[in-house]
């Protein structure tokens, strides 16, 4: 590539350029890699009034972004997730999430900042943060600076581009009045700090072409390393908030890739020695920086998150062992007939085989035997042998704990082959298997395993297993011959029927906890039927005996398993959600996603469609431009001798290639997919629109266009008014302002804009008549054991009091009508739901467990006492919360794929329950996404 380098054409106000004084000038080219066209567009060069525009349009940016950010004060959308793990940074309790964690620790540490303790648990749209005090101002605070930041970065890399600054200031100004940024950028969610971070290495990558195109002189002077460096610092930061950075990666990669490529063709001041030194700079500015920063996040994750927490089971038993409460002693690492051990399945997240008092509702009705990830004295099996041991006199010595008395253990060594039984020690059953299908996997392949028999019972032929050692997943050579304890994976083979033990991702039902199935499958998978033994004791064992623990995996292997774990959860996030769209839809804006809903006001991540169609048309301008040129130069026009025709066909299509890498492939992924996720790539179609415009107005030779500066700037004016109209028109979807009916319905121009109207009052005046409390009673969900029902408790009417309202929503009063007071009792009502008398549940006190479940009727009513009907919108919008998305009903557009494996729930609490707690589900939200539950 060449440029001229004849004189200049004297620059104009706004960093355009005049046409040549005299049409006779000769143009030189170079015979280097310089670029034609390309002037030195340093942005921190820039005239003073170039600062002041981008100052103004900042200050307009954040009076936008922080106007009523305390608004609404309550949970929206996936503030439950991503405040949620606040909580789990603050109480140090490892979680498991999709996304990197470089956002959610600087959420985190801005409501630290702000006093946050970490026990508000954002569990559901809707909650209250003023009674418990929670800072969620300060925790919005750093997604709306991103927003903020975001604003005079796209002016700077406008400027980069050789854009005039009315240009540069019209993108800054889309930025500003684009309601679905705005929405984004007012809560605590990850979408605001990914677009701002895309922003930036997109202004950094953009700097640094100009360097780069302006050829040797500038190569590897203070300006060319600065920017190349801050590439790869901003690819670090896009990629450590959320994989979507890969795409940004790609981006910078492929171009990255064609300067390489002209580079190499440049053999007059580009020897091989200076390539090596071009390449290495990217090398390592590119892929060393980038990758150390993403590996420095998840550094710091790890020592945040140092205690166990609901993201457990989604990891090994290594990795598990390196946190606290979480790691065992060592333990003996010999297995002999007598062991008492805990077996873990090993492809499963490593459940423990458990069982429990419980029978099956079908098939056999014998005891359960389930996978259970908690350590519980329920684990707890002994290994017998199919014949009871002999004594002195060869005579057999009887009893299940035989085996305590046999001197020599090392002949009792279980060895592979060898065939055993496992007995259950804390209900005296055995491990048993039969020709039975099993209550959930009614497949002929799968056959029920239950523990069969009482104390005392010598157990039939359905209770012997054989032990077969997988020698390739076992670890040492001895491992490969017997038992040993962490070392051996090994399969368990039914004797009479053939099938082997084995356990998949598929959940019980309640009368099993939900905990997780164990069949015996004939054919079984390998990974699926492998197991392991955790803990083990022998009181022949004396204390010096050889021990075994896990290996540390250290940072390296733990980060690895972290990022297999998170693509799997990620891959299989592919149920449909009642907003998800598919990514046809985002550049035409066919619908938006239902944030929250409360008080007659709604939340609905809306864009400006001024904005995105224009964006989306400037896309369309290039493709169409592109495919003309391709077949003019096919006919050998010479349209690329041209320098502005050759410029513009770089410099939009670098902008629509990273709208492309940020965009396509989405339509690879079956997950469930938003329109937020559109938002990398709409930032790189309005810079497109606006270079475009650039070209149009600026650039290009058009008779009184280029020369007038007028019509650019008269052309900005007219985009910004209408912008900024469309904008206030739609602007309480995003702040959650008071709207009417009928300007609602006057502004929702297609069917496909989903938003309720209906929410909203018929006028303005009625809003006054809604009191918005400033604290909320919040009531806790229990699960308790009643022994006998409690006592009523009345509580006295009180006005004022905030305990007088809903719990857990503001108090709602219809209007023309007084709250009087609250009521509380207790109802006992079956698994069906029917209520049962006072008789029935003293019948059935000590037999069952009793759930509490606190709920919050409204009654209304008269001055009589009678009660009045309300309608349930009215009720609604008074202060409940719409359902979070994941909850409600499927968008039909999601297509759905049925996995062999899904990600699995955590199984809940043994009905014993005396060890084990119920974790919570880690399941990813909102794209299905991003967040535990």
């Amino acid at each position: 590539m060449a440029r001229s380098s004849s004189a200049k054409p004297p620059p104009m106000k706004g960093g355009s350029f005049a046409p040549p004084k005299s049409k006779k000038e000769v143009k030189k080219h170079h015979d280097d890699y310089t670029s034609e066209g390309v002037e030195d567009n340093d942005i921190f060069l820039l005239p003073i009034s170039d600062y002041q525009v981008m100052l103004a349009l900042t200050i307009v940016g954040a009076i936008v972004r922080l106007f009523r950010i305390y608004q609404p004060s309550s949970v929206v959308f996936d503030e439950v997730h991503f405040g949620g793990f606040a909580s789990k940074y603050i109480k140090g309790k490892f979680f498991m999430d999709v996304h990197p964690p470089l956002a959610k620790l600087l959420i985190t540490l801005f409501g630290w900042l702000a006093g946050f303790n970490g026990d508000f648990d954002f569990k559901e749209i809707g909650k209250d943060y003023l009674e418990p005090g929670v800072p969620y101002v300060a925790m919005r605070l750093y997604p709306a600076i991103c927003g903020i930041f975001l604003v005079p970065t796209v002016f700077l890399t406008l400027k980069a581009a050789g854009c005039r600054t009315a240009t540069a200031a019209l993108g800054a100004a889309f930025i500003i009045f684009e309601n679905g940024l705005l929405t984004q950028a007012r809560l605590i969610l990850l979408d605001s700090p990914l677009v701002a971070a895309t922003a930036f290495t997109a202004l950094a990558f953009t700097s640094f072409t100009n360097q780069h195109e302006q050829g040797p002189s500038k190569a590897f002077d203070a300006s060319w390393w600065f920017w190349l460096v801050m590439t790869g610092l901003g690819m670090g930061v896009t990629v450590s908030i959320k994989w979507v950075g890969l795409f940004t990666i790609a981006w910078v990669g492929s171009l990255t890739l064609v300067q390489l490529w002209v580079l190499l063709g440049d053999t007059k001041t580009v020897t091989m020695r200076i390539f090596a030194k071009h390449f290495l700079a990217r090398a390592f500015c590119l892929i060393i920086i980038p990758a150390t920063f993403y590996m420095a996040m998840f550094a710091i994750h790890f020592l945040c998150l140092v205690n166990p927490g609901d993201g457990d089971g989604f990891m090994s038993s290594e990795f598990q062992a390196t946190l606290n409460n979480k790691g065992m002693q060592d333990v003996p690492v010999d297995v002999a007939f007598g062991s008492r051990v805990a077996i873990r399945h090993v492809n499963t997240q490593g459940g423990y085989l458990h069982s429990h008092p419980l029978m099956y509702p079908t098939g056999s009705q014998q005891q359960q035997i389930t996978l259970y990830p908690h350590k519980d004295e329920n684990n707890i099996f002994l290994f017998e042998n199919q014949t009871q041991p002999l004594d002195a006199n060869g005579e057999p010595i009887n009893g299940t704990f035989a085996w305590d008395d046999v001197k020599n253990i090392t002949e009792n060594y279980i060895k592979d082959g060898d065939v055993i039984r496992l007995y259950h020690l804390a209900t005296h059953r055995r491990l048993h298997s039969h020709d039975v299908r099993p209550p959930v996997s009614e497949a002929d392949w799968q056959n029920e395993v239950s523990a069969y028999g009482y104390e005392g019972f010598p157990g039939d032929a359905n209770d012997l297993f054989r032990v077969e050692i997988a020698k390739k997943q076992s670890l040492t050579p001895v491992s490969k011959e017997r038992l040993r304890t962490i070392q051996t994976k090994f399969r368990l083979v039914h004797i009479m029927t053939g099938c082997v033990l084995f356990s998949h991702k598929v959940k019980l039902p309640e009368w099993a906890s939900e905990q997780q199935e164990v069949t015996c499958a004939k054919g079984g998978t390998l990974p699926n039927s492998l197991w392991y033994i955790e803990s083990n004791a022998h009181p022949q064992l004396a204390d010096n005996a050889e021990k075994v623990n896990y290996i540390n995996p250290g940072f390296f292997g733990k980060f690895w398993e972290l990022q297999k774990v998170m693509w799997r959860t990620n891959a299989g996030l592919v149920e449909s959600h009642a907003w998800d769209s598919r990514p046809e839809s985002w550049p035409i804006l066919r619908r938006g996603i239902n944030f929250w809903g409360k008080e007659h006001r709604q939340i609905y991540l809306m864009g400006n469609p001024i904005i995105w169609y224009t964006s989306t048309l400037a896309v369309v301008i290039y493709v169409i431009f592109k495919g003309i040129a391709v077949l003019r130069w096919q006919r050998s026009c010479n349209d690329y001798s041209n320098a502005t025709f050759k410029r513009f066909d770089y410099e939009i299509g670098t902008l629509v290639l990273g709208w492309a890498f940020h965009y396509f492939p989405f339509f690879l992924m079956q997950r469930q997919l938003f329109l937020h996720h559109y938002f990398p790539a709409l930032i790189f179609a309005i810079m497109a629109f606006c270079q475009t415009y650039d070209f149009a107005t600026a650039r290009i030779p058009i008779p009184g266009v280029r020369e007038n500066p007028v019509v650019n700037k008269a052309g900005v004016v007219a985009l910004l008014g209408i912008s900024a109209v469309v904008f206030a028109l739609y602007s309480p979807l995003a702040y959650g302002n008071a709207w009417t009916k009928g300007e609602c319905n006057r502004v929702k121009l297609f069917g496909t804009w989903d938003w309720d109207c209906n929410t909203f009052l018929e006028n303005y005046d009625a809003y006054s008549g809604i009191a918005i409390p400033s604290k909320i009673s919040q009531t806790p969900q229990a699960v308790v054991e009643n022994k006998k029902p409690p006592v009523q408790q009345p509580v006295a009417a009180n006005q004022d009091s905030p305990e007088a309202g809903i719990s857990g929503a503001p108090k709602f009063e219809p209007q023309g009508q007084k709250f009087i007071g609250r009521e509380e009792r207790v109802e006992y009502r079956d698994q069906n739901g029917n209520l049962l008398n006072e008789e029935q549940v003293k019948a059935l006190e000590g037999k069952v467990e009793f759930k509490t479940k606190y709920e919050t009727r409204t009654r209304v009513v008269d001055a009589n006492g009678n009660e009045v009907e309300v309608p349930v919108e009215e009720l609604a919008a008074a202060g409940v919360a719409p359902p979070h998305p994941d909850v409600e009903g499927a968008n039909q557009e999601t297509k759905k794929s049925v996995q062999d494996d899904p990600i699995p729930k955590e199984a809940s609490s043994s009905k014993d329950g005396e060890k084990e707690a119920e974790q919570a589900v880690p399941k990813p939200a909102s794209e299905g996404n991003e967040a535990t539950v």
